[in-house]
């Protein structure tokens, strides 16, 4: 297996309401090149489950193993370089680096790890995604479906276990979603990737092969 998630709670402390249980025994398991979707009504616990997933944050309770490592009890240092290694994240709003040319955006988390060779694997995910001709442009000036094709080599560039997608549409009109999402689903099913993909979208999620529904915390 690729990814279990055993037995995870999570809950927040608010000064008003008091505790949240936010997660509630979560269990479930991914493999090579199967792909999941986290649907749910806002507030279901979705962003957190995620979060505690890409080893942003802890749970309280519970164990997650990533490639056979249980990420509960690295370190924060190894924690760090774990995930820069082993996890690839997609987030709605791009979150690229605005003073870095899309090329360099991409070559970034190559760089981040010291790798001898980058420009020849840069050069093949330019390609994949079909951005050799704008690959020198700045943030500022590419579209939002281009900034997102950026973003998706730039989280496959490492060619992670694990692939988390959240909300990768959802800053999208429905031309370039739907377009990005065949790009998205393409290079995953070629590459073999395990894809968790948090999403409102019921199109979206019906082209994963595992989908999971968030109800208050609980898998519906």
């Amino acid at each position: 297996m690729i990814l279990e998630v055993n037995h995870v709670c999570k809950s927040f402390n608010q000064p008003r309401s008091g505790t949240i249980d936010v997660l509630k025994d979560i269990s479930f398991s991914l493999d090579t090149g199967e792909t999941c979707a986290v649907t749910g009504h806002s507030g279901s616990g979705k962003t957190t489950l995620l979060s505690l997933i890409a080893g942003l944050d802890s749970p309280d309770k519970g164990r997650i193993l990533l490639d056979g490592e249980d990420l509960c009890t690295m370190n924060e240092d190894r924690l760090s370089r774990y995930r820069a290694v082993k996890i690839g994240i997609i987030f709605q709003q791009f979150h690229l680096m605005p003073h870095l040319t899309a090329r360099e955006n991409i070559s970034l988390p190559l760089e981040i790890l010291k790798q001898r060779t980058i420009a020849d694997p840069v050069d093949e995910m330019l390609e994949k995604v079909g951005l050799q001709d704008r690959q020198h442009h700045l943030p500022g000036q590419l579209s939002g479906g281009e900034c997102q094709r950026v973003a998706i080599a730039r989280a496959l560039i490492i060619k992670p276990a694990l692939l988390l997608a959240d909300e990768p549409t959802g800053n999208l009109d429905i031309g370039t979603g739907e377009k990005i999402a065949a790009l998205l689903f393409d290079l995953v099913g070629k590459e073999k990737r395990c894809l968790i993909l948090v999403t409102h979208n019921p199109d979206l999620a019906a082209r994963c092969s595992k989908p999971m529904k968030l109800d208050q915390g609980s898998l519906a």
